[in-house]
């Protein structure tokens, strides 16, 4: 039995109600043990992985405009359509599908992957 969920098997969850997040900005939310960023741009809400991956910035509190978020430490930038750095197409971080249900945003995020750390060896005297 494999550890990882279909896509189609995540459940959405509801994060904000319709119209609380202003258009050109995001906010951040905890879902299934990570941070997402939501964005509205005004007429479309989507979803990042929330943490920078070059210093760990929170994204969300980035400026937006034209689909692409700027970090707020080190002006890297990001677009909100498939989570590409701007300066290297090979860097991304993950997007989240995004739908509103009766006036309540939500979004389908799969849970963290666990961090596999180095098994420690004992040391031999």
């Amino acid at each position: 039995m494999s550890d990882t969920l279909n896509p189609s098997e995540v459940p959405f969850t509801a994060v904000a109600t319709a119209g609380t997040i202003p258009a050109g900005q995001g906010r951040v939310f905890e879902v299934s043990g990570r941070l997402v960023a939501v964005f509205f741009d005004g007429e479309t809400y989507s979803a990042i992985d929330d943490l920078c991956p070059h210093m760990g910035a929170s994204l969300g509190s980035g400026p937006m405009k034209d689909g692409i978020v700027t970090c707020p430490w080190h002006a890297w930038n990001f677009r909100l359509c498939d989570g590409t750095w701007c300066d290297n197409p090979q860097l991304k971080v993950d997007v989240f599908e995004v739908r509103v249900v009766d006036a309540t945003i939500e979004v389908r995020v799969p849970p963290a992957k666990p961090v596999e750390l180095p098994t420690a060896r004992p040391s031999t005297p």
